[in-house]
């Protein structure tokens, strides 16, 4: 689910970056604050998908010390 959320929050950002180039031909300040925008949400997913990541790998590990313990 939280994968969905994020391709959700890029696809967004995507749309946002595009109809903003392909509006103006010279960036003014508002241009530049969603590139800002758009970097910082990219940079935010990366990060959410690293701590997902991160946290399967130590559930994964538990369930392992968990099976052993078991045994």
């Amino acid at each position: 689910m939280a994968k969905i959320g994020i391709s959700v929050i890029a696809l967004l950002l995507l749309a946002i970056l595009t109809a903003g180039l392909s509006g103006c031909k010279e960036e003014g300040p508002m241009e530049r604050t969603g590139k800002k925008i758009d970097n910082a949400g990219e940079k935010t997913g990366q990060h959410i998908d690293k701590a997902i990541e991160k946290t399967g790998e130590k559930i994964e590990r538990g369930g392992e010390k968990l099976k052993e313990s078991v045994k």
